[in-house]
């Protein structure tokens, strides 16, 4: 059984998407605390990377995803059209 690598900030535990192409955590960061909530963001046709991943945010014990982007219009797209079901 494989596991998945995690990686520890400051502020979460996150665990990487398998669905990523960038394996990096970018500057702009959104907490979403929807942790079982199917995020494709592939469908924001974003300029810049970005990457997504579960997460655990240390400062509240809160489970959910983060997405990191590398551009700050990327992050108020995504801000703008995201809707949570």
């Amino acid at each position: 059984m494989a596991t998945a690598q995690s990686i520890t900030t400051d502020h979460y535990k996150l665990f990487p998407s398998p669905r990523n192409r960038h394996k990096a955590i970018f500057q702009h960061e959104v907490f979403l605390p929807y942790p079982y909530m199917l995020i494709d963001l592939e469908s924001y046709h974003f300029k810049g990377k970005y990457s997504l991943f579960a997460a655990y945010r240390i400062s509240d014990q809160k489970m959910g995803q983060l997405v990191t982007l590398d551009l700050p219009e990327d992050e108020a797209k995504f801000m703008d059209r995201f809707v949570p079901d």
